[in-house]
């Protein structure tokens, strides 16, 4: 038997498609209806849409003759799905898994959730420890960091050498340089070797000999200012040395074409040594040593790492930032379950 069906057009939030029977099939002359109209106020519209074949004999009690009448639901009509179920379904689950990782994630504890991402953590980098540990005899420049280290003992030896086996770099590619400009940079290679407290700017890196570096650890006025003038007198050919130099004889050598100067030719500032010369490495703060802000290249372990302190503050700030920027989805995500649920 062929059946004209009408459907029922929920109306917001009413998600429902309801198959009626309303009679014989129409004729060829046949016209659809005008725009659906309310049967009753807030209950679903009927619009009388296509002829099609029943798939099945509905109950007697929906063989209307008309839509306009008021419908009555039988409890036992098999309602057919909704198109698109399977997917809304899926689209559902997935943002009510993302809304619960959102919900947990933000409920954590930022400290507790910074103390195991980024404090007391070491770079994946060439000669770095997996861990900080102990290490009792650290060198000389390196020894502040011998109660919790990322470098060996021999790591902090060989940074005291000049062409060392770590990155066979050489200082003195411009002439001698003066030792109060040297004790500088073993300090600074010791502070990157060695301490566990630059987990807050580890960025990782594609890179043949490292996985991970660091980049702008904020750096203490006075520690940036002290190099900068301790290296005045010494002489340089390059304002960037971590890249652009001639490897041919297994240590650095200065490109053709560069000449060498005074450092405060390629560095006119102290930033611009503090922030050039390792590709960003460092970034000059404004905040001064023991102020808990800026990490102090040089301090007494007698009096504890200072450091320590800083990472922890910037750890947390960027934990509270991360946190404020996953908050704003929840509104978002709330309102589009309730549309789907609904």
């Amino acid at each position: 038997m062929e059946t004209c069906r009408a459907y029922l057009l929920a109306p917001p939030r009413i998600p429902a498609i309801w198959p009626l029977q309303v009679g014989p099939a129409p004729t060829a002359a046949f016209k659809p209806a005008p725009l659906p109209q309310a049967i009753i106020a807030r209950e679903p519209l009927c619009w009388r849409t296509a002829v099609s074949k029943a798939t099945k004999p509905l109950p007697a009690s929906w063989n209307e003759t008309k839509c306009g009448a008021k419908q009555k639901l039988e409890p036992d009509l098999e309602l057919p799905p909704l198109p698109g179920t399977d997917m809304a379904r899926l689209v559902t689950t997935q943002l009510l898994l993302l809304l619960a990782w959102v919900i947990s994630w933000g409920a954590q504890p930022t400290a507790a959730r910074a103390r195991t991402e980024l404090l007391d953590v070491c770079m994946d980098a060439k000669h770095h420890k997996e861990k900080p540990s102990p290490e009792d005899k650290l060198h000389e420049q390196c020894s502040p960091w011998k109660k919790k280290a990322c470098c060996s003992t021999n790591t902090s030896q060989e940074a005291h050498k000049d062409i060392s086996y770590l990155y066979r770099f050489n200082w003195d590619h411009c002439g001698k340089m003066e030792p109060a400009c040297k004790r500088h940079f073993i300090q600074d290679t010791c502070l990157y070797e060695c301490s566990p407290n630059l987990g807050p700017w580890i960025q990782q890196v594609d890179q043949s000999w490292r996985k991970e570096r660091v980049l702008d650890v904020p750096l203490c006025k006075e520690d940036c200012q002290r190099w900068w003038e301790d290296c005045r007198t010494s002489y340089t050919c390059k304002s960037n040395w971590h890249k652009g130099w001639n490897w041919t004889s297994g240590f650095n050598q200065c490109p053709v074409g560069a000449a060498c100067h005074p450092f405060h030719f390629y560095f006119p500032t102290p930033a611009a040594l503090c922030e050039e010369i390792w590709s960003h490495s460092y970034k000059v703060s404004n905040y001064s040593r023991g102020s808990g802000r800026c990490i102090q290249m040089w301090f007494d372990p007698a009096q504890g790492n200072p450091n320590e302190e800083v990472a922890r503050f910037y750890a947390e700030a960027m934990s509270e930032a991360a946190l404020h920027g996953a908050w704003p989805l929840l509104p978002s995500l709330v309102s589009l379950l309730l549309f789907l649920l609904s």
